[in-house]
């Protein structure tokens, strides 16, 4: 099984149509996160499969996407009762 690396999905979508599509597509994906910026855990696949969906999804002109790649050797900081994120077995999209 190949290895997942952890990402920040974060976008600002005008048009309500398409941020529920683009929501529901990087939710697929997410571990935690908030609002419109979501923790991922992708393999290279997923992750390009992901960045395709999103490129028929959005409309370049109006929408901003961005996925960032986070250093693995980072520590997060958490406050209050965060919870650091955890890249599960296996995830459910349905």
């Amino acid at each position: 099984m190949p290895k997942r690396t952890l990402y920040l999905a974060a976008y600002d979508v005008r048009k309500p149509s398409r941020l529920r599509a683009a929501l529901k597509r990087v939710r697929g994906h997410a571990t935690g996160g908030q609002k419109s910026v979501h923790e991922v855990f992708l393999t290279p696949r997923e992750r390009d499969e992901l960045l395709h969906d999103l490129h028929y999804i959005l409309d370049e002109q109006r929408d901003r996407f961005a996925l960032i790649r986070l250093d693995p050797r980072s520590q997060p900081r958490l406050l209050g009762t965060a919870q650091p994120p955890q890249d599960p077995d296996y995830f459910y999209s349905g």
